[in-house]
């Protein structure tokens, strides 16, 4: 797929993998339609834009549908439609069930989940009735198994996973294309928060640069490291109580 001059609404994009997948998408081209909670980030973002590029940004939260419809009409009105949508917004809570919040798990859910079905739901009759679209939904390979003090996340993105696989099979004899992002441990705003040791550590251009070119080739599911892939889909069919006894040993510590 050439992106040169395709329409690119990203979600969460004033920082980590988002912002690095805005660069990328400027340098193959594309116009960009750049959404975050913080506008201001996005306005300084785009104005340090090395590579220039039609661009505009829109201040909007995924958990609250008005926004998203008034922003997408916007988007519609600057940009004329959407070719390509990025649904990458995400947030993520340790929660032990020492500290056990619905309050946290319910951010999360709205967040991760129903950040891409609201978006999802606004933009599918557009794309339906034009035949043509891409969407784009970011989850995560931590969606394999429930990992200890994860939960919330860990099921809001086994749910993300399955939503998209689900809407991929219906969508596709609308020519309606559905790309299942899942990476690893990469270095954002949000890792950084982990007290814990993460393999593979991947910096947010090195993620963007594997992103954009799957959806380049049009692949269904793009999923990296290689090496942490392979580890959780070992993790997905060993037994229960193996998984569970390796899962319960403390994590090794962050240096």
């Amino acid at each position: 797929m050439n992106l040169k001059n395709k329409v690119v609404l990203i979600t969460g994009a004033s920082s980590g993998i988002g912002e690095a997948m805005a660069k990328k998408f400027a340098e193959e081209g594309a116009l960009l339609a750049l959404t975050a909670r913080r506008k201001e980030i996005l306005d300084k973002f785009i104005k340090n834009l090395e590579v220039k590029t039609r661009a505009a940004s829109y201040k909007c939260d995924v958990t609250n549908i008005d926004e998203i419809e008034s922003v997408y009409r916007q988007v519609k009105i600057d940009f004329g439609k959407v070719d390509i949508a990025v649904l990458n917004s995400g947030v993520s809570f340790r929660s032990s069930i020492k500290d056990f919040s619905a309050e946290k798990a319910k951010l999360t859910f709205d967040t991760n989940v129903l950040g891409i079905i609201n978006f999802v739901e606004v933009m599918l009759p557009d794309f339906m009735n034009e035949r043509n679209g891409v969407i784009v939904g970011v989850s995560s390979l931590a969606d394999s198994r429930g990992f200890p003090k994860s939960g919330f996340y860990c099921a809001s993105k086994a749910a993300a996973t399955i939503f998209l696989e689900s809407l991929r099979i219906e969508l596709k004899p609308y020519n309606v294309k559905v790309i299942t992002v899942r990476p690893g441990f990469v270095k954002t705003p949000m890792t950084d928060k982990n007290e814990f040791f993460m393999p593979f550590l991947m910096e947010p251009d090195k993620a963007a640069e594997i992103i954009v070119r799957g959806i380049k080739k049009g692949k269904k599911r793009i999923q990296f490291p290689l090496a942490i892939s392979l580890a959780v889909r070992f993790l997905r069919i060993i037994p229960d109580s193996i998984f569970e006894y390796l899962a319960s040993r403390e994590p090794v510590p962050r240096k």
